[in-house]
């Protein structure tokens, strides 16, 4: 994740010093932003132990939390689709090219902080687009049908 960075020394001083790292996206890998509660509603929990067992069978793939803004969000870090339209941009934009993601040094797995709730499996390891499109319309079905 390092080599997202021009300078892949310069992540690593930061996981060293800070814990997390800023990494642009776009190249290497992109970010889907899951609002919690579309997450909690994709997972019928809200338990947070039921969710980190659930998540890796249900995205295939890293996925961080962080609660420091707009409530808790999930970040499914995926593989670059510039070539394909991303259906869900108003309620879990995809985030690329001219964002940046505060990603944690890899053993950042429990809170305080933006930490891991997946973490990578090897290097390259990312969710599939349409993968995490399927949880965010599963989050969508379940909401709609709690409003009725």
């Amino acid at each position: 994740m390092a080599c997202a960075q021009q300078a892949p020394a310069q992540a690593q001083r930061e996981w060293r010093d800070n814990g997390v790292a800023l990494l642009p996206l776009g190249s290497r890998f992109e970010a889907a932003r899951l609002p919690e509660q579309l997450v909690l509603a994709a997972m019928c929990t809200t338990n947070p132990q039921q969710i980190t067992a659930l998540l890796p069978r249900a995205l295939n793939g890293p996925v961080i939390y962080d609660n420091r803004a707009m409530g808790g969000t999930y970040y499914a870090l995926m593989r670059p689709r510039a070539d394909r339209a991303w259906t869900h941009q108003a309620v879990a934009p995809r985030l690329g090219a001219g964002n940046y993601l505060v990603v944690p040094r890899l053993d950042r797995t429990h809170p305080p902080g933006t930490h891991w709730v997946v973490t990578p499996r090897f290097g390259g390891d990312l969710c599939e687009p349409e993968t995490v499109e399927a949880l965010i319309s599963c989050g969508l079905g379940v909401r709609q049908e709690a409003q009725r």
